[in-house]
């Protein structure tokens, strides 16, 4: 009897994962339920590990069920923890990227302690990339990024949340998407790096509007956060289809940063990504956390990339001076090489 309902449990869990295989290359919203399950892959994938060695344990075939959706997600969806990848030595012509949703600068006192927005600018100072993406910016902080020659920030007129661009090399044009119906918004640059010419976005996809605590999982509220969640990946995949023809018209070589409000298990992230390489899964180690939901470790910020740059490191940074961690990479042109 046990056994039986061991096996049973192994089956929806096996499952599970296998149809959020199948939904993450679906372009549409099938069944809204089944769109939350992609928050929780990798719990399926830890609940599978479990079977998988309960079965080998107790020497029975059943082990094969479990091995059959764990191999099947891990070609779907690579690794979600990054293990002893070791960063390649980097040069001073390579390039310097970090994305950054800085909540902005705790100008609102989310965080209850005093100097957060300094400690940013202190931060990003410190690190120096050559290019920086904020989403969340805060226009008051403009003084404090001077080592910027070059910038593109949301205007006024768009009545978006504040993005912005900072480039150590010219930027020759800039640009806005535009979403439609959200404050959330994509903003792009066009760059001038080494004689070629690289665009690079900013996304700040639809937010969950969720903050983590204890009242979340109460009756009332769980329903309303479970509307919100399946309100939001509708948003998120109407903007992702946006920004998907969007850079299919664009002439130059891309690279991709931002908040995405969704895992690297979700059609979301397929679409955005597209042919791009994730920095992540190239060079990154461990969860790869840019967002921590109730203790756990999500990975929604992301730096993509044009395969003609070769990943040559990625730094999930451990410090807590927003709602988000920040994240950075450094890439190499090589399509002259």
């Amino acid at each position: 009897m046990l056994g039986k309902l061991t096996f049973g449990l192994n089956i929806i869990v096996a499952l599970a994962l296998l149809l959020t295989c199948i939904l993450s290359f679906f372009s549409v919203q099938i069944i809204p339920i089944l769109s939350v399950l992609s928050l929780g892959v990798p719990f399926l994938f830890i609940l599978n590990i479990i079977f998988l060695f309960y079965w080998l344990y107790s020497k029975k075939k059943k082990f094969l069920l479990s091995f059959t959706a764990l191999l099947l997600g891990y070609l779907v969806f690579g690794s979600f923890y990054g293990i002893s990848k070791k960063d390649d030595s980097a040069s001073e012509s390579d390039l310097k990227i970090m994305t950054f949703n800085a909540w902005s600068f705790n100008k609102n006192e989310w965080i209850k302690e005093a100097g957060i927005g300094d400690s940013i600018v202190k931060f990003i100072a410190d690190e120096n990339p050559d290019i920086l993406c904020i989403q969340e910016y805060n226009r008051e902080r403009n003084e404090d990024f001077s080592q910027y020659p070059h910038k593109s920030v949301t205007t006024y007129s768009r009545r978006k949340t504040t993005q912005a661009i900072f480039s150590k090399f010219p930027i020759i044009e800039n640009g806005s998407l535009s979403l439609p119906s959200t404050g959330n918004n994509i903003i792009y640059t066009d760059i001038l790096y080494n004689s070629d010419t690289i665009r690079v976005y900013n996304l700040h996809l639809q937010s969950f509007k969720i903050v983590p605590s204890s009242d979340s999982f109460s009756e009332k509220e769980s329903e309303k956060n479970y509307k919100r969640l399946v309100d939001t990946f509708s948003k998120q995949l109407e903007q992702a289809k946006i920004f998907e023809a969007h850079m299919s018209k664009s002439p130059y070589k891309n690279i991709v940063c931002g908040d995405f409000n969704n895992t690297q298990f979700s059609n979301v992230y397929r679409i955005v990504k597209g042919d791009l390489q994730d920095s992540f899964l190239e060079k990154g180690n461990g969860f790869g956390r840019s967002y921590s939901l109730f203790g756990f470790p999500l990975r929604i910020d992301y730096i993509l990339s044009d395969p003609s740059f070769e990943v040559i490191s990625h730094n999930n940074f451990n410090l807590k001076l927003s709602d988000h961690y920040p994240v950075a990479a450094t890439l190499r042109y090589t399509s002259n090489q």
